[in-house]
């Protein structure tokens, strides 16, 4: 039966739906953090509770992440994203009847677990609904919810808070989500083919999913070359990103004698470089691919891609020579600001390319390979990065994470045209 609605309604109709979906998984996410202040006020936690709570999560989120990227190739994306999306606010509603720490802890990692269900399906989808011009594009703005949420998401939990209680802001965050994932259950397809329209993948047909040449077996797909360097390179400028945001500001103080408010300051222009940086990063490569088509072997991202990856290693190296208690405020906001638009572009070019190089039936799994060595990556930015400042200096450790950097773009660059197809190529068409 023909679709009674083209492309774009639908489109449309499944973009509005995870962009509203996601960007309640991450406020949900959040939720314990933004009403942290009135918790305390109710309930005695010191740091030491906090901190179980919290890491609880973010290590339930690093496992479920890897693990949905894997399942969303084997089961329905649509039903994975809006399972996780009820979770998720099944889990806040009870957290906000609890009041001990044991539970708090329990359910935050239930959360965590939940939460890992929700942007691995948003690659699956968007891979099947959009062309591959298009791709990096819708990826880039999808990822927007994040900072959306983020941003707008502690104003909201404070408001309701100081008018209602936490309790109340977390059942009340909990039940929209539980509404909305009905609402993206029905809304959001799987691909064209299950509303009667061409499947946009090479090689698929109406009405047969997964129908492509591009199927290969997990041994041809894990033996990928490209998928290895992938991982190396994202580990890097992922642990890079996270060493800026995570001690920036600290190296800003104790070692470049600013101010806490010039700290601030530094983290919010980062943020606000890598937000236009991601969108810049998905559009700008979207058109590389229009002009000359994603091809066996190099990428046309792969340009864009190093030079945003030597963008962060001049703007490293900038941050930590010229920087002085001296250096003028505009000049540090500017390093700040190129810092987020040369990391958070290729954090987004990482996922994008890592999904749309796999073959059709792994790449789901190619995305939470990649994702779990950037996690890898964000844990090396901790305790190891933190060590070499404690033994040497916060300059040292920098020193050591830009030159890495600078070492792993130079080995990309080499590397840039080997073959990205992973898994085996596809059989040309008679």
């Amino acid at each position: 039966m023909a679709a009674a609605h083209g492309y774009g309604y639908y489109r449309t109709v499944i973009f509005t739906a995870m962009f509203v979906g996601y960007t309640l998984y991450y406020f949900n996410r959040k939720t314990f953090s933004f009403v942290m202040p009135s918790v305390m006020e109710e309930i005695s936690l010191d740091k030491d509770d906090l901190g179980l709570i919290t890491s609880s999560q973010s290590a339930a989120y690093a496992i479920s992440k890897f693990i949905s990227g894997i399942l969303s190739d084997q089961v329905s994306a649509r039903w994975l994203f809006a399972s996780g999306l009820l979770l998720v606010g099944v889990s806040n509603v009870f957290f906000s009847w609890s009041s001990t720490v044991p539970v708090f802890a329990v359910l935050w990692f239930f959360n965590g677990l939940a939460q890992g269900f929700g942007w691995p399906p948003c690659g699956k989808i968007l891979r099947k609904w959009f062309e591959p011009s298009q791709f990096g594009t819708w990826w880039a703005v999808l990822s927007t919810s994040m900072n959306l949420a983020g941003s707008v998401g502690p104003i909201i939990a404070t408001v309701l808070a100081a008018s209602y209680s936490w309790r109340s802001t977390l059942s009340i965050s909990g039940l929209i989500c539980v509404a909305i994932a009905f609402l993206c259950l029905a809304m959001i397809k799987n691909e064209p083919a299950d509303v009667g329209l061409q499947n946009i993948e090479p090689g698929t047909k109406k009405g047969k999913k997964d129908s492509s040449g591009d199927q290969s077996t997990l041994k041809e797909f894990l033996l990928s070359p490209y998928l290895w360097l992938l991982c190396w390179g994202y580990l890097v400028v992922f642990g890079a990103k996270t060493c800026c945001t995570d001690w920036g500001q600290l190296f800003l103080i104790q070692d470049k004698e600013q101010s806490a408010l010039m700290g601030s300051s530094y983290m919010s222009a980062l943020e606000v470089g890598g937000l236009v940086g991601s969108i810049a990063a998905g559009y700008l490569s979207d058109r590389a691919v229009a002009r000359v088509g994603l091809r066996s072997h190099g990428n046309p991202r792969h340009r864009l891609l190093l030079s945003m990856m030597a963008g962060m290693a001049v703007s490293m190296y900038l941050f930590r020579v010229t920087v002085t208690p001296d250096s003028s405020k505009l000049w540090i906001l500017t390093l700040g600001a190129l810092f987020g638009f040369s990391s958070y572009g290729p954090i987004a070019l990482f996922g994008v390319i890592a999904n749309e190089s796999a073959p059709s039936n792994f790449c789901g799994t190619s995305h939470a390979i990649v994702a779990l060595a950037a996690n890898v990556g964000g844990f090396l930015a901790g305790l190891p990065f933190s060590t070499i400042a404690k033994y040497y200096s916060w300059d040292t450790a920098f020193w050591v994470a830009e030159v890495t950097c600078a070492i792993t773009t130079a080995v990309f660059f080499l590397l840039r045209n080997i073959r990205t197809k992973m898994g085996r190529l596809p059989k040309k068409e008679d």
